[in-house]
């Protein structure tokens, strides 16, 4: 969790050692300067080289620099990016939390076509870097030179498109419910309410009159005047919009239809149309509105106000107000509003807003709470460590804001074919208008159709609801504790076909524990002898193999000595001087190097040895070993459900790969690979499935989850492989793998049928138009109709379980 937090932050761990980290390695690198990985197996690298020359960013200590995926083009993927990014380069270009643009607020932003036209526009002014509209947020963020100088300009494209867009610099958060725009929001609400009950009255008045066989006189009037309530909005925006050339825009449109059946002489059908347009266009925004709300309140769990302890009382302020070190008051049942450390008290933590993980954890004085999570039990008194910009609940939310601006290619696809839809449409509806009436001559009859065409032109469907779908996956991804930091993320992951894992810390806990300690035969070191002596070679390594041979020694009560001498043998292990004598620990190559005979003994094939030999003398062996994670077996067993095969490469021993991989179902294992071997590996692998998707937490896993198609880090690995990575799973849990898989594959499905759903129904309205069986009140429902059902289409992902 701690992990994640310096992810979001971009802060550096301070283990509180008193060297700098670049000299650090999860894997296998101590305070001391001296490298431990190389004997231990899956920490190893095994690359002979000093651990001080690895970089975070990618160069795995072999020599090899593997940051270069990440250059101008040539990412090692095998892929080709072209003018699409890929998931590899989109991630090196931007962090994983952060932006580094401006990001801007379009407040009363209604229409997703018009967005992507001025998202359109607003890229191609000059001095700008990059600009992205995520019409789910609302949000332009704009990479620019000097973006306050081009707010004006800005500003004259939102409002050529939609007259009521402003642009409003998003200076900071505030709490959700404080926003004035909300009371804005429903004045605008209730208006139109008001006037679409006031233009439906009168819509009846009309037809009633109508049939009552009254004279044109009568009822023209009182249409005219629905009409103009109802659509003086949309003709005046139409008007406007054709003066600065905007003829395809859905106001427009929409004019010409009905005003075309004024001229005609249906004017009961002009006014029905316009209302249930109207209608349509109401209820479309609210469901908008509504799915957006749904989806932020998954992963918005910022607070509106807090319990501040002040001169022994309790005050409730705003959220935004309060300051690192004042003192909170956190009840049972509260959720923790901001990032601290708990001063008084002892209670159950749900860390399950955060984590996804269920089980509760007990936290009590001195231990640090994340804002989000909720206090289960006892009452407790919090430090506040971080103000709400700065703390967990603001970054997730963040997070899943960056990855909606981050847009997959079928988004992409759909809005280039937006562009192309409308004018076909158009073209379509004037030559249906034209050649059936010369030939016919039944003019009334074949501009009705082509009308009707003109009212189902929009493609609002499929431009709105194709990105709230990812929206609402990447919502539902944060509920369960997957972090996905993309569109892009979630549509490879949709196609993956094989997923390919790291052992320790993936499939197994990475707690190791000593099993057994095995003496040699001679018996001239004892079992506490021998635990004494490791302890006493290891005693400075932060390698998880070092740390348990540490522990079991603490636990057993046994005195370790410190070491006279200590010389690192890369690759091999550690050849120290313990009160005179010259003590090997490390793997079997070590003690062969040194010429000495290791006896056959026993072993575990899931066990990792540490071999020792006293004098040049063999004095036995420390059998360690990892747990494999209890949904390991499930997890597969999902994957397998999904026909998603599996592997794992791992630099461990062959025999405890292989063991583990029979334990828990795996397709594929390979064992005692260094880092590039498992770049090679991966791309064996994608050769003989598909698209791959490569699980890690290490340091030296960063260049095999930047060459994999989807790369996914567990949440408690290091910072370089949650940095490398396209999702994150916060739990660590294995089940979440198949969970992301199956949401992806979920998200992506919605999609598609939306887009499907809605050109289907579309041609089918035109088809039957030709054929004389639509109407205009089909082609409203073709429109708005066919856009409100994919919107609540959409946010069922948010739902399934």
């Amino acid at each position: 969790m701690r992990r994640i937090i310096r992810i979001l932050e971009h802060q550096p761990e301070d283990c509180g050692c008193g060297h700098e980290h670049d000299h650090h390695q999860e894997a296998g690198a101590c305070g001391c300067g001296h490298d431990h990985g190389h004997h231990h197996g899956e920490g190893a690298c095994g690359c002979g080289h000093e651990h001080d020359h690895h970089q975070e960013a990618g160069v795995c200590g072999c020599g090899h620099d593997h940051g270069h995926h990440h250059g101008e083009g040539a990412c090692g993927c095998d892929h080709s990016h072209g003018g699409e990014h890929s998931r590899v380069c989109q991630r090196s270009a931007e962090p994983v939390n952060g932006f580094r643009g401006r990001i801007y607020i379009l407040e009363n932003l209604g229409c997703a076509h018009c967005a992507s036209k001025m998202e359109e526009k607003i890229a191609g002014l000059p001095g700008v870097i990059s600009a992205t509209i995520v019409y789910s947020t609302k949000q332009l963020r704009l990479e620019a030179e000097e973006p306050e100088k081009l707010i004006p300009q800005i500003e004259q494209i939102c409002t050529s498109i939609e007259p009521d867009v402003r642009v409003v610099y998003q200076s900071g958060r505030q709490p959700k419910g404080k926003a004035e725009g909300a009371q804005t929001g429903r004045k605008r609400e209730t208006k139109t309410m008001l006037t679409l009950l006031a233009g439906a009255a009168l819509f009846l008045a009309g037809v009633i009159l109508e049939h009552a066989v009254s004279p044109a006189m009568v009822t023209l009037p009182i249409h005219v005047a629905a009409y103009l309530l109802l659509g003086v909005k949309i003709l005046w925006t139409a008007l406007r919009n054709l003066t600065k050339g905007h003829v395809f825009d859905e106001n427009f449109l929409m004019s010409i239809a009905t005003l075309g059946a004024f001229a005609i002489g249906d004017y009961p059908e002009a006014v029905g149309v316009m209302l249930f347009y109207r209608i349509g266009e109401f209820f479309e925004e609210r469901a908008v509105a509504k799915s957006r709300s749904q989806i932020m309140d998954a992963v918005d769990l910022r607070p509106e106000v807090v319990n501040v302890i002040s001169a022994g009382e309790v005050q409730v302020i705003g959220a935004e107000e309060v300051r690192v070190g004042d003192l909170l008051l956190v009840r049972p049942g509260d959720r923790i509003p901001l990032d601290g450390v708990i001063v008084e008290g002892e209670s159950r933590i749900d860390t399950s807003p955060i984590t996804g993980e269920p089980v509760p954890v007990r936290l009590a004085q001195g231990d640090a709470v994340t804002s989000g999570c909720v206090n289960t039990s006892g009452q407790l008194k919090i430090r506040v460590e971080k103000v709400l910009e700065e703390s967990m609940v603001t970054r997730i939310l963040e997070s899943v804001e960056n990855a909606a601006a981050s847009k997959p290619k079928i988004d992409r696809f759909i809005t280039r074919f937006a562009q192309i839809y409308t004018p076909v449409v158009v073209i379509v509806a004037g030559l249906t208008a034209l050649l059936p009436s010369l030939m016919t001559g039944d003019w009334d009859y074949w501009i009705y159709t082509a009308l009707s065409f003109l009212v189902m032109s929009c493609p609002c469907a499929l431009v709105l609801s194709v990105p709230l779908a990812f929206f609402s996956g990447i919502g539902a991804g944060s509920r369960e504790g997957i972090l996905f930091k993309g569109g892009l993320s979630i549509e490879a992951m949709s196609t993956v076909k094989a997923v390919v894992m790291d052992k320790t810390g993936t499939i197994t806990e990475g707690d190791f524990a000593v099993q057994r300690l095995i003496p040699a035969n001679s018996g001239t070191v004892g079992e506490t002898e021998l635990l004494r002596l490791g302890a006493g070679c290891e005693r400075y390594s932060t390698h998880p193999i070092a740390a348990s041979i540490v522990q079991e020694a603490q636990k057993r009560g046994v005195d370790f000595l410190e070491p006279e001498h200590m010389e690192e043998i890369a690759g091999c292990g550690i050849r120290a001087f313990l009160k005179g004598k010259e003590v090997l620990c490390g793997n079997r190559k070590l003690l062969d190097r040194f010429g000495v005979f290791v006896e056959e003994q026993e072993g575990f094939a899931a066990s990792s040895e540490v071999f020792l030999a006293v004098d040049g003398v063999y004095a036995g062996k420390i059998l360690v070993s990892d747990t494999i994670k209890k949904d390991a077996k499930t997890a597969l067993a999902g994957l397998k459900k999904l026909n998603v095969k599996t592997a794992m490469l791992t630099g461990d021993r062959k025999e405890s790969a292989e063991a583990v991989a029979g334990e828990i179902g795996l397709d594929e294992v390979r064992a005692k690979l260094l880092p590039e071997e498992k770049l090679s590996e991966l791309r064996r692998l994608r050769e003989l499935y598909g698209p791959v998707m490569y699980v890690g937490d290490g340091i030296n896993d960063a260049p095999v989850l930047a060459g994999a198609d989807v790369g996914a880090a567990m949440g408690s690995g290091a910072d370089a492989a949650l940095e490398a990575a396209d999702v994150v799973f916060m739990t660590s849990a294995m089940e979440a793998i198949p969970q992301a898989v199956r949401i992806a594959r979920r998200t992506r499905r919605i999609s598609w049928q939306n887009v499907i759903f809605a050109l289907i129904v579309k041609v089918a309205v035109m088809i039957l138009g030709l054929c004389g069986f639509a109407s205009m009140w089909a082609a409203v429902f073709a429109d708005t109709g066919v856009a409100m059902i994919c919107v609540l289409n959409s946010i069922r992902i948010l739902y399934r379980k």
